[in-house]
């Protein structure tokens, strides 16, 4: 009696470890899923994710079963669909390597970050001297921050410190082609210019040959910093474009390029507590839970759904 007793002992023990290390497991995917989710945005790579994750669990399902055939071609297709992802999202790897080097992983689950709002006053300014720029074919390059503001240690030379107040006859200024500052870059912080003559490091994509090196250095910037986004002028063909996230916008009308400000620096955001409890603390963590798995399988999200209802 003794003996089963121990041996009872014994095996619930291995069933216990068993199972702690298999909900341990668990619990460390769900979690490499929620970073790998936060840090994808764009919907159509979120949607190549979605269907990588699904491969992958598709080849453990296999493993599983014992069907060593379609667990070995699935395995391939896993390897080939890494390489092609890191390949794919090479700059969300290389922002995600570069804030775990700083020691700045927290802020990739920031995801609540607001658009600083610009008044309606400077973003006619930009605007209005981007539409005489533009007819002019003077080529301009201008960095606007959206959220929390640049490391200077991001550009390849910080430029030249001005600290001015914007306005259409200073930008059309600073990018006159005979002028010091007309080559490089400049940065506006909320209403103020805050530097020019800034050099920027250029995309490694493989882009046009149309585009120029003005082009290449807003989507290197774009690519490596979410906090901006760079409004260009090509000085060849006068063209507006606007660089986002890695990603060109071209050409655009001076119509468009406004209503495209306006949507980013709108004042009417929601404004994150400062210091909320635990009981909106763990609404929140549910709230979240619960969207990455609807983005994960595809389902509509519960604002999604009120919207539906409401439209019905």
């Amino acid at each position: 009696m003794k003996e089963w007793w121990k041996q009872w002992l014994i095996n619930i023990g291995d069933w216990s470890q068993s199972l702690l290390l298999g909900s341990l497991d668990t619990v460390l995917v769900i979690a490499l899923t929620y970073v790998i989710l936060v840090i994808i945005s764009e919907r159509r790579t979120l949607w190549m994710v979605r269907g990588f994750i699904i491969l992958m669990l598709a080849s453990a399902l296999s493993g599983r079963l014992g069907l060593p055939l379609l667990n070995f071609v699935l395995e391939k297709l896993v390897i080939g669909c890494a390489v092609a992802m890191a390949v794919a999202l090479q700059s969300e790897f290389r922002r995600f390597l570069e804030q775990l080097g700083r020691g700045e992983f927290w802020q990739l689950f920031r995801q609540n970050r607001s658009s600083v709002p610009k008044p309606d006053s400077v973003i006619d300014e930009i605007v209005d001297a981007v539409k005489e720029l533009s007819k002019n074919r003077i080529g301009a390059l201008l960095i606007l921050e959206t959220t929390e503001p640049i490391d200077e240690q991001d550009f390849s030379v910080p430029g030249v410190r001005l600290n001015a107040e914007v306005s259409k006859e200073l930008i059309q200024t600073i990018f006159q082609p005979k002028t010091l500052l007309h080559d490089g870059a400049t940065l506006i912080r909320g209403s103020r210019i805050v530097s020019s003559g800034i050099i920027l490091p250029l995309s490694g994509r493989t882009a046009s040959r149309q585009l120029g090196t003005r082009h290449r250095a807003a989507m290197g910037i774009t690519e490596r910093l979410e906090n901006c986004i760079c409004v260009v002028v090509s000085e060849e063909t006068g063209s507006i474009s606007l660089a986002e996230r890695g990603t060109l916008y071209r050409p655009l009308t001076i119509r468009k390029l406004k209503e495209s400000l306006e949507a980013q620096f709108s004042p009417n955001v929601d404004r994150e507590t400062v210091s909320p409890g635990l009981l909106s603390w763990m609404r929140q963590a549910i709230n979240q839970g619960l969207t990455v798995f609807s983005r994960l399988l595809g389902l509509p999200s519960a604002a999604s759904r009120q919207k539906n209802k409401t439209e019905k």
